[in-house]
């Protein structure tokens, strides 16, 4: 079976660009939450599984127009400031998670 054949199919986007503003800030709001909270969910196993981590939701509220710097945005995300998260909830990386980040984040060309 060919598990690449999901990724290769591009999903309507009609239906998320017609999501209420506020449904989608309040979605978004709930997910930044859950990340605070689950901080056993480290950023390299997000990148692993799904290509995206704290850190990019952390970019891509600056490229919507978030008016801080990158560590103004990346304690918003974090909930604290980055080098706190990092001191307190941040393990280091092991070779099988940066292989698995590498290949994931591989997948994410052209999106």
């Amino acid at each position: 079976m060919n598990t690449n054949s999901a990724l290769e199919k591009q999903p309507d986007q009609g239906a998320l660009d017609k999501l209420d503003d506020a449904i989608a800030a309040a979605a978004f709001r709930r997910l930044v939450s859950h990340l605070q909270h689950r901080h056993d969910a480290q950023n390299i196993e997000l990148m692993g599984l799904a290509g995206f981590c704290r850190n990019c939701l952390a970019d891509w509220i600056r490229d919507a127009g978030f008016e801080g710097d990158k560590a103004e945005a990346r304690a918003v995300i974090h909930g604290m400031p980055m080098e706190e998260w990092k001191s307190t909830r941040q393990k280091p990386a092991t070779d099988e998670q940066l292989a698995a980040m590498k290949a994931s984040v591989a997948l994410n060309k052209g999106h």
